[in-house]
């Protein structure tokens, strides 16, 4: 019982300090009226900053969430299962580079363009995440909140990646077609839930960990060409 409030206690203070970072550096592009506007006036290399710390964030986070999860409702004999979960991943249709030569040899347009498609494909299954964790009867507050504010973010990534898209490139969003959200039963066994949400938090760390890294690897191209074989 003591472990298991240190482990809730601790992402709460990391919750905490991650809320106050994020208020003093903002990424809500949105204003009002429903326009980026409020990005527009941020030069490229603040926005370039703000996105890609934000992205490294929600990384962070996802992969605590993950542990946290796996701790409290995945019994040690089904854990093989986050390693199995590639093909049911929600961005396994997408082309998305998945080894380092061939990030190297992506350009610039299609790491903006990747990182974008991983996003918007996840705002929806991170909110039906956060509906199914509700009917987990001893599912800690800790991992809601973190759910809920991963899913926040993850719309203001979105919003900041369009912009940058628009300042870098001169352009708009490439028109994608993105797969529809699985229609999950409403009530499905247990086990089966469990391994279900278990499998998303799974996927969604790893494309969280490629968002970041293919940010970094454009902020890297813009700065230090020689540099940038090491992502």
């Amino acid at each position: 019982m003591r472990r298991l409030q240190v482990v809730q206690a601790f992402p709460c203070c990391v919750l905490l300090s991650l809320l106050c970072w994020t208020l003093a550096v903002p990424l809500d592009c949105k204003d009002d009226s429903g326009s980026l506007s409020r990005c527009a006036t941020i030069s490229q290399e603040q926005l370039l900053d703000r996105v890609i710390q934000h992205a490294e964030l929600i990384s962070r986070v996802s992969e605590e969430s993950c542990m946290l999860f796996e701790e409290m409702f995945v019994p040690y004999s089904m854990r093989a299962f986050r390693n199995q979960g590639g093909s049911s991943c929600v961005t396994k249709a997408f082309t998305i580079p998945n080894s380092k030569s061939e990030l190297q040899q992506i350009s610039d347009k299609w790491l903006l363009h990747s990182v974008l498609m991983m996003v918007q494909s996840w705002i929806e299954p991170l909110v039906y995440l956060q509906t199914t964790l509700d009917r987990y009867d001893d599912a800690p507050d800790t991992l809601l909140n973190r759910t809920k504010w991963v899913s926040d973010k993850l719309v203001s990534l979105e919003q900041g990646v369009v912009v940058l898209i628009r300042k870098m490139l001169d352009e708009g969003m490439l028109s994608s077609s993105l797969p529809g959200v699985v229609q999950y039963d409403v009530q499905p066994e247990i086990l089966e839930s469990v391994l279900r949400d278990y499998t998303l938090l799974s996927c969604f760390k790893k494309d969280a960990h490629k968002m970041e890294t293919f940010l970094k690897l454009l902020k890297c191209r813009q700065t230090d060409k020689l540099g940038c074989a090491l992502y």
